[in-house]
This record gives structure tokens, C-alpha cells and sequence, in this order.
């Protein structure tokens, strides 16, 4: 693993290992990309301020997130379809997040499902939910993530209706994947890959299976996301969520302020600043650029995190300054799971963490509680947007 010195590295390793379809539906945006190539520039431009001469010997990197304990302020976000990254991938992931001590959230379009996970780990883990048509299997859903023992339940708010992304269209995304020629070519090529999978628990969605579900004869992700997914949510559905989930709550994908007023009144533990990596609404703003009107707004109010465009520890110090509480990542670990399985993943969480303490080092920095704006360089660019 120490061949991979940095996420990019990884990503490089898992192109290489992961078929092209499963590699494109972690990787892309929708649409023209727009809004996923601003996450990356927007968060590069943001610059930090190198100070010399100051006690950095001992230093920590440790903080809370929903009030736990973790080494680093991170969390892994919930990726759809990552146990076809490599075979048995969510649980994979939860076991690498849990020997780090960090939260891992699993995603309600995952591969291995709830009862999978939790017979796997040891502790509980963060359960993502997606509103669909069926109230009936919504409560379902929730209900065996309770019995799972999931810590927290995160509801994503920006997938009413699904962005298109180009390439899952042309790549006639499936799953399992489809007998096509060019899929068995680009199987036939993935060896390592395809023996993970086949020595997987699952090829299809855990927690969706099932005749009621219609998962027996989807013809694509998009086709199904269209047909199951609720576009009439709107906030009172909040009220029946949490009269189904007591526990914490989390909002994910607030960009507005607006709207991030809204949540604080709904009662949520905490939201995520995000734009779903740039796979929903392209042309939105990025996320980081959103962060701080956020954070303004009602950072004094609710625990607020970022996700979108975290690639370096670098960027988990941008996002703190700009007064998230800590960063969700999804690509950044899911490019090490498929390098290189649970092994990868404990290898991106490693060196985002070693990133961000090194970074806090050299901006002078000994604690994750001194991180705020102080630590920006004041750049012309940042004068500017300060008016």
C-alpha cells in the first residue's frame, strides 16, 4: 500500500482494476460536468496561509463528530453500487472506516445490504436513505437499520429526480452487468475484479431485492431510480421520517441558505454542505463555494458538514476553515476499494489523515478546534470576494 502515496494514486490503481462501466458510475458528474469540475477548481483556488516558527511538535488531529469521538474529521459517505467495486465492498469499507474509528455510511443502493454489514463489523455504522414511492418499504428500510443498530440515519435530499450522467447511458449500466460483447471484453481483462465478485455475498442490491421491489427485471439504474424514487418529498415527509427514526439525523445535499434554515427548524442533528459530487444539478455552484453563506447562516445552530470534491487533507483543512465541522468523502475512499479492497480503503483514510496533519503543521496549527479562517492566506482573489 505504501506504493499509493496519494488518492490519485489510487484512482489510477482502481481504473485500471475496476470494468469501465462500475469505474464510470463512481467517477462522473452528470450532464456536461460543470459542477463537478468546480468542485475540484473552486476548492484549489482556495489558498492556505504557510506560517514559520511556531511550536508544532505536539499536535492532534482528533475531534467529535455527532458528538463521537474520531481520530480525524472524516467520515465515509454512502456510495451506490460499491460492492461492484469489489466484491463485498461495503463491508469492506465499513471494517477499514472502523479499525481507523471513523463513521461509515451505507448506502441504501448498496450491493451488501444492512443485515450483511452488521453481521460483519462490530460496531454500528451510519444507514443512507433514499425516499421512494413505498412509504410501506420505507419503513422497512428504517426499521432494519434500527435493528442493525445503525447510529444514524442520513437522508439524502437532492435525488428526488435522477441527473443523467452521459456515461452510465452509453456504458448501459447494469446490474449485474449485462452479457454484452464489450462487457465481457472488459471483464475478461479485470481478472482480480471478477474473482472478487464472484466470491461476494452479493451481485445485486442487498437491500432492495425482491419481487415488490421490481429489481428482478430492471433494465438500467437510471430506469429503476425513475420509477421508484419519490419526486413529491418535500419537507413535511421530514415529520414522518422522524416519527419512524428517533435517532440522529443528518440532511444531505443543502447548497441554499435558505434551505439550510429550513433543516435546522426540521430538527436534524447536522447537514452536509454538498451537491452530490457533482452528479445532480449541474451548473449549481460547488460546494465549497456554498459552504461559508451556510455556515453563516447557521453554523451557531446545527453541526454542519461538507462533502464534494475532498481529494487531500488539504482540503478537510479548507472545509474546517470555512467552519464545517468535519468532511464526508466518497470517491476519495471508493478509488482505494477498488485498488486494492478493504486494504485500499484503510490506505485513503491513512493518507488523508497524514494530509491534513501535516497541513495543519505547516499552517501552524496544533489542534482541529484552531482551525477557522485565520489559517487562509489572503489572497487577492479572497479580498475580492470579500468585497
Amino acid at each position: 500500500m505504501k506504493a499509493f502515496p496519494s488518492i490519485e494514486d489510487l484512482r489510477e490503481h482502481a481504473r485500471r482494476n475496476v470494468p469501465k462501466m462500475f469505474f464510470d458510475y463512481a467517477e462522473a458528474g452528470s450532464y456536461s460536468q460543470e459542477t463537478l469540475r468546480a468542485n475540484r477548481s473552486d476548492m484549489e483556488r482556495i489558498k492556505l496561509r504557510q506560517r514559520v516558527l511556531i511550536d508544532v511538535d505536539k499536535r492532534s488531529t482528533a475531534t467529535t463528530i455527532l458528538g463521537e469521538p474520531a481520530p480525524l474529521p472524516l467520515a465515509l459517505g454512502p456510495i451506490g453500487l460499491g460492492g461492484m467495486m469489489h466484491g463485498d465492498g461495503e463491508i469492506l469499507a465499513c471494517r477499514a472506516a472502523q479499525a481507523a474509528g471513523i463513521p461509515y455510511t451505507l448506502s441504501t443502493m448498496s450491493i451488501n445490504s444492512i443485515e450483511d454489514v452488521a453481521e460483519a463489523v462490530d460496531k454500528p455504522f451510519w444507514f443512507q436513505l433514499y425516499v421512494m414511492r413505498d412509504r410501506g418499504f420505507m419503513r422497512e428500510l428504517i426499521q432494519r437499520a434500527a435493528a442493525a443498530r445503525c447510529s444514524a440515519l442520513m437522508l439524502t435530499v437532492d435525488l428526488q429526480i435522477l441527473g443523467q450522467r452521459h456515461c452510465d447511458v452509453r456504458n448501459g449500466l447494469t446490474v449485474p452487468p449485462d452479457i454484452k460483447i464489450r462487457n465481457v471484453i472488459d471483464i475478461m481483462t479485470k481478472p482480480a475484479w471478477a474473482l472478487s465478485i464472484l466470491k461476494g455475498k452479493r451481485k445485486t442490491f442487498g437491500n432492495l431485492a425482491g419481487p415488490v421491489q421490481g429489481m428482478e427485471n430492471v433494465g438500467s439504474l437510471a430506469q429503476w431510480t425513475a420509477s421508484q424514487f419519490d419526486p413529491s418529498l418535500s419537507w413535511k415527509d421530514l415529520d414522518w421520517i422522524r416519527s419512524e427514526w428517533p435517532g440522529k439525523l443528518i440532511l444531505k445535499g443543502i447548497l441554499d441558505v435558505e434551505d439550510a434554515r429550513i433543516a435546522v427548524k426540521s430538527g436534524a442533528s447536522a447537514i452536509s454542505v454538498s451537491n452530490h459530487g457533482g452528479r445532480q444539478l449541474d451548473g449549481a455552484p460547488s460546494a465549497i463555494s456554498a459552504l461559508p453563506r451556510v455556515v453563516d447562516e447557521v453554523g451557531s445552530d446545527i453541526e454542519v458538514m461538507f462533502d464534494s470534491g475532498v481529494r487531500t487533507g488539504a482540503d478537510i483543512m479548507r472545509a474546517l476553515a470555512l467552519g464545517a465541522r468535519s468532511c464526508i468523502v466518497g470517491r476519495s475512499y471508493i478509488y482505494g476499494l477498488g485498488a486494492s479492497g478493504q486494504a485500499g480503503v484503510a490506505r485513503a483514510i491513512e493518507i488523508l489523515h497524514k494530509e491534513l496533519d501535516v497541513t495543519m503543521a505547516l499552517c501552524g496549527v496544533r489542534s482541529i478546534g484552531e482551525i477557522d479562517k485565520r489559517v487562509l492566506a489572503d489572497t487577492d482573489e479572497r479580498r475580492n470576494a470579500r468585497g
